[in-house]
């Protein structure tokens, strides 16, 4: 996906449309270690592996390979606004999916 460098938007703080500077930045966050489904050894240290019932990713089942783990091909990208005159930065936080997103 192609992507220009600027553009023409409106700008909520200025109260008009503003030429506005475009950057790809990434989603998404860290897992937390001691969540049930982060990928960390302490999470199993907490004792979220023993019980009765479904163990969820501790459960019984073989191990698979990496590969096989994996299900999503790209990566979802956001787009932040940064106007040129106020200089303030509106996030687009809806993300696109696309394998390549170049800036022209």
């Amino acid at each position: 996906m192609k992507v220009p460098k600027t553009t023409n938007r409106f700008c909520k703080h200025c109260n008009a449309k503003t030429e506005q500077k475009i950057k790809v930045v990434g989603t998404g966050f860290a897992r937390g270690s001691m969540t049930r489904g982060g990928g960390k050894i302490r999470a199993k240290l907490r004792g979220l592996g023993i019980g009765i019932g479904n163990l969820g990713k501790w459960g019984s089942k073989p191990a698979q390979a990496k590969h096989k783990r994996k299900s999503k091909t790209t990566k979802k990208t956001n787009i932040m606004y940064t106007c040129k005159t106020c200089d303030k930065s509106k996030y687009q936080k809806k993300g696109q999916r696309a394998g390549k997103v170049v800036q022209e």
